[in-house]
């Protein structure tokens, strides 16, 4: 059942059961897939959740490690892929903003918003490239962070705000829109 050019987006909280959904929706799209994980090992905790999603995923999958630039090492990869699970969002936005503050040198409360926006745009634009010149469908996972209290800190507004832009730019591109609470899907967006 290959549906080529076809684009899931899967938002929810925290446990909310979005991965497993994507990965299910990827085995009903196509059997060979690329799976695209943005998470970095960087601590004890994200290593043993890593750990766990590998766990999960079958063993045929091929996997792609990208933390940035992921639309252009998506296309240099991609292969015979039928699906692309792109898995998530929310650890993309946090990567390109960690990058940006390196490069600039700055405390993370004093990321400049604009510079911080237009890397994340720009990152978010390439992979929506991607997605609408592969011959694959795309199923990508993104966390919805703009129901929950407001962060206290410049950085948390500024990365609440950027993954805000992120999803609605992706939930515009996709042909389907899921919000995922409690392992339960409610379809946001269908298109006919």
């Amino acid at each position: 059942m290959r549906m080529a050019g076809k684009c899931v987006l899967i938002l929810g909280g925290a446990r909310s059961g979005k991965s497993r959904l994507a990965q299910e929706m990827a085995q009903q799209l196509g059997e060979k897939v690329l799976f695209v994980a943005t998470g970095a090992p960087l601590d004890e905790e994200m290593r043993l959740r890593i750990e766990e999603h590998r766990k999960k995923r079958p063993r045929s999958w091929r996997i792609l490690e990208a933390g940035v630039d992921v639309g252009q090492k998506i296309m240099t990869q991609i292969g015979d892929a039928e699906v692309v699970i792109v898995d998530c969002i929310t650890l993309l936005v946090s990567n390109v903003m960690l990058s940006a503050g390196h490069e600039d040198s700055v405390e993370p409360d004093q990321i400049d918003y604009a510079s911080a926006e237009s890397k994340v745009m720009a990152e978010i634009d390439g992979l929506i490239r991607c997605i609408n010149n592969a011959e694959a469908a795309f199923v990508v996972v993104s966390n919805e962070v703009g129901m929950g209290l407001v962060p206290d800190h410049r950085s948390g507004r500024v990365y609440r705000d950027l993954l805000g832009k992120a999803n609605q730019l992706l939930a515009q591109q996709a042909d389907d829109v899921y919000l995922m609470v409690a392992g339960v899907p409610w379809q946001l967006k269908r298109k006919d």
